[in-house]
Formats: C-alpha cells, sequence, structure tokens
C-alpha cells in the first residue's frame, strides 16, 4: 500500500510540474516583454454607401452569435468622418464581409468603443462627435441597440457628458470600462495624461464625475482598458510616439480602476508593441502600431481579456506610404498582432 502511495504521490507531483511548466511556456499579456506576429492586413478601406473612403481605422471589435462584430473610423474626402460596421464569421471573410456605413449620425463621429451594458440589456456604442446643435458641439456620445447585428437599429447619438471640463485642453477617444460598483470614462488629451471620470452603475450613462488625472507619461492617446479575466487586476495599453515607429504602444497595471497604474512595457526600448518586438513574416505591410483593441473573452461591461491569449487589433500603415499627406489621407489599413512569446525566456 506504501507503494502505490508513493507512485500515486510520483504522478501527482509531476502533473503538477508539467501544468506548471506548460502554464509558464504560454505567452501572458502580464508578461512585461513581448514578441508579436503580425498577420497580414485584414481589412482595409472601400467604397461603403456612397463614400469613397481612403482610411480605415479606430477598430472595436466583439464576438457575439458566433460572430465577430467590427466597428471602426473610416475617412475620407466627402465626408471627413463616419464610423462603420463590419460583421464576419472568421478572418479568412473580412475582405468579402458586407459593410455599412452607421446612420445613426450624419455629421462628424469616430473612434468608437462597442460593449453590452448588462444592467440595460442593451449594446452601447461609445464615441467622439460633434454636432451643431449640442452646446458645446463637440463632445463623447453615445447610442444604444438591442440588436449589434442591425447597424440602422442604432439610436441617434446623444451626448455622453454635458459640458467639456475646464482643466482638460483636449480630450478624445473616450473609454467605458465597469466594475461591479461603477462605471468609469477614460479618455487622452495629447500632453501625455490619462484622464478619469467615474458614475454610479445604476446612474450609467449620466452622472459623471469632473475628471481627475488617472496615469501621466510619455504617452499619446487611444487609451485602452481592461479587466484581467480570473484576476483583480486591470491593463492599460495607451499610443505613445517616436520610439520603435511611428505609433507603438505601451502598457500599465492597476488593482483597481481607480487606482494607480503601474508601468509594465511602458519605455521606448521596452514597449508593449512596436517596429522592435513585432515580426511580419508575411511582409512588411507596416511601420506603426497604433490604436489598437484587445479581443476580448466577452462582450459586457467589464472588459475581460484572456491574459494567455492576446491578440490585438490595430491600425498600421508604411512611412513611404503616409509621406507627404494629410493626416485624413493616410491610407490605414487593420491587422492582427498574435503574441508568439511573453517573459524575459
Amino acid at each position: 500500500m506504501r507503494t502505490i502511495g508513493v507512485w500515486i504521490a510520483i504522478v501527482s507531483a509531476r502533473a503538477i510540474a508539467e501544468a506548471a511548466e506548460s502554464s509558464a511556456a504560454k505567452p501572458s499579456l502580464l508578461a512585461g516583454e513581448y514578441r508579436w506576429s503580425a498577420d497580414p492586413p485584414r481589412v482595409a478601406a472601400a467604397p461603403t454607401d456612397g463614400g469613397d473612403w481612403l482610411s480605415v481605422k479606430d477598430p472595436s471589435i466583439v464576438r457575439h452569435g458566433d460572430r465577430w462584430h467590427l466597428f471602426c473610423t473610416v475617412r475620407g474626402k466627402k465626408r471627413s468622418h463616419a464610423i462603420e460596421y463590419i460583421s464576419f464569421k472568421s478572418w479568412d471573410e473580412t475582405k468579402g464581409a458586407e459593410r455599412r456605413i452607421l446612420p445613426c449620425h450624419a455629421g462628424f463621429f469616430c473612434a468608437p468603443q462597442i460593449f453590452y451594458f448588462t444592467p440595460h440589456k442593451k449594446w452601447y456604442l461609445i464615441c467622439q462627435a460633434s454636432d451643431p446643435s449640442w452646446d458645446p458641439p463637440y463632445r463623447p456620445a453615445f447610442s444604444t441597440t438591442a440588436d449589434i447585428a442591425r447597424p440602422e437599429s442604432w439610436s441617434a447619438l446623444k451626448p455622453l457628458v454635458e459640458k467639456k471640463p475646464e482643466d482638460v485642453n483636449a480630450w478624445l477617444d473616450f473609454w467605458v470600462i465597469c466594475d461591479d460598483a461603477k462605471a468609469y470614462l477614460f479618455f487622452t488629451s495629447l500632453d501625455g495624461k490619462m484622464w478619469r471620470a467615474e458614475t454610479k452603475l445604476a446612474d450609467f450613462p449620466a452622472g459623471w464625475s469632473n475628471p481627475v488625472i488617472a496615469l501621466q507619461g510619455d504617452v499619446f492617446e487611444a487609451s485602452h482598458t481592461y479587466r484581467i479575466k480570473g484576476a483583480d487586476r486591470y491593463v492599460t495599453l495607451i499610443e505613445a510616439q517616436g520610439g520603435h515607429g511611428w505609433r507603438y504602444y505601451k502598457a500599465y497595471v492597476a488593482d483597481r480602476l481607480d487606482g494607480e497604474w503601474k508601468p509594465i512595457a511602458a519605455e521606448r526600448d521596452r514597449a508593449f508593441a512596436s517596429m522592435r518586438n513585432v515580426e511580419q513574416p508575411g511582409g512588411r505591410w507596416t511601420d506603426s502600431i497604433s490604436h489598437g483593441e484587445l479581443l476580448r473573452a466577452g462582450f459586457d461591461e467589464k472588459l475581460e481579456v484572456d491574459p494567455l491569449a492576446p491578440r490585438l487589433i490595430f491600425q498600421g500603415v508604411l512611412d513611404k506610404d503616409r509621406q507627404g499627406k494629410a493626416y485624413g489621407e493616410i491610407p490605414w489599413r487593420l491587422g492582427l498582432l498574435e503574441l508568439v512569446k511573453g517573459g524575459s525566456g
């Protein structure tokens, strides 16, 4: 009996060791050091709903009903900014997928974020928008629908907040994430600051507090914050400039959404994703990692991501293709990053 007991203990210890080794070998979102592989571009600008678009950018995406639902900014000369909806079952179908411009706003609206708000049983689209009937005209805005698969069903845009904060010079790239008690609104201001406002979950989408500085450093725009699935931790990805590549991403972690953000990959030579740690095995098609959205483990307001299976959809462009062009004419395309190695090993 003792021999059997020893044998069982040895087998159990070996199984635990093998499981730990297998888990440690997996690339992790919280590793602090990263190596990525970039797919060839999956989505390029195309004529949609009468618009001859030059650029597709600012992606936000969820998986629901066995399909991907992708929302992104398109830019053109006739209409400067609009939000496009694309749906597909697999990433191999993106080139032939049907595309629609959301009809919920006739003017300027862009930089979408999409999530399902469980308390209201509705989908929310958060974006930045301008309308001459609003005072002030430019603000974060929202739209809702009960059916994400019907682009015509989104409600007309409404302002998310009443006025522009007095101590914020610029504000853009608005992002909402919730915990069990509150909703948090993050945004950047093009001056090295990420801001945070909050409201009770029961009051969302109204009742926002005055914004405070949540993070400050050598950062630029497009902050996106997520909850790490299976852990009481959060990660913020935020775009920076002038590193290895024109645009690249840094990463910070916190224990609470209103807590202190600590850098885990926030240096030029040790970034989250840049031209230094991104491989392009199918051929080089981008010199920037810009405005990326992690593919989520779910689709609700908590924005959970799997730390052991991180993928990032992002906008990219070659330096030679943007030179001499106005910003709105840069031919951004969307591609996917997959983490192939995390950690220092």
